[in-house]
């Protein structure tokens, strides 16, 4: 089941692994951009084989229920994926959390896309998925990203020292939090 949000200049929606080429020609444009932000890839990493099996894990974690995730197009150009933003780490029970991950290509940075996608996602995930905390984690220095999400409300809930493993290096991350008060 495909699942589509569309605001005033996207479309954000579920995909599978028939969309495979289309998310390596974006993981191919942004490698070097997206480089600085995100764990090293191995070099087969950037094949059609690879993105292809992600987009079938991507699938499965789906239908588990730990996993959202859609790719955002412009309706300009829309073929043409321009980055995504997941929902992941999903728990239920007495926790009703999860981590939000984003990435837009290096064109499309600064002009607001990022925080016109990230709203319907942060709607779906309080309001269809029941969710209480969206938890984001940003490297200090990523300012950009840590300005789109205080633009949604989010709040600092401290630093977390060498959290995660970013491009060879473990760097700190700043751990902001959005709560869903209505559950």
């Amino acid at each position: 089941m495909t699942i589509e949000f569309k605001t005033a200049r996207l479309a954000l929606r579920t995909i599978d692994e028939t969309e495979a080429g289309a998310l390596l020609d974006y993981m191919l444009r942004n490698r070097g951009f997206l480089k600085e932000w995100e764990p090293d890839r191995p070099s087969e990493y950037y094949t059609l084989e690879h993105q292809a099996h992600l987009l079938r894990h991507d699938q499965m974690t789906m239908a588990t229920g730990q996993l959202f995730r859609v790719w955002m197009y412009p309706l300009s150009d829309p073929e043409r994926i321009i980055g995504s933003v997941s929902l992941s780490n999903i728990v239920r029970g007495a926790f009703l959390s999860c981590h939000l991950g984003y990435r837009l290509d290096a064109e499309f940075e600064s002009r607001g896309y990022m925080t016109e996608g990230l709203k319907p996602v942060i709607d779906y995930a309080f309001e269809s998925l029941g969710l209480h905390r969206i938890e984001a984690n940003i490297m200090p220095k990523n300012k950009g990203s840590l300005r789109v999400v205080q633009k949604l409300g989010f709040y600092d809930e401290g630093l977390a020292r060498q959290y995660l493993k970013i491009n060879g290096r473990w760097e700190d991350h700043i751990h902001m939090v959005l709560l869903n008060d209505k559950v």
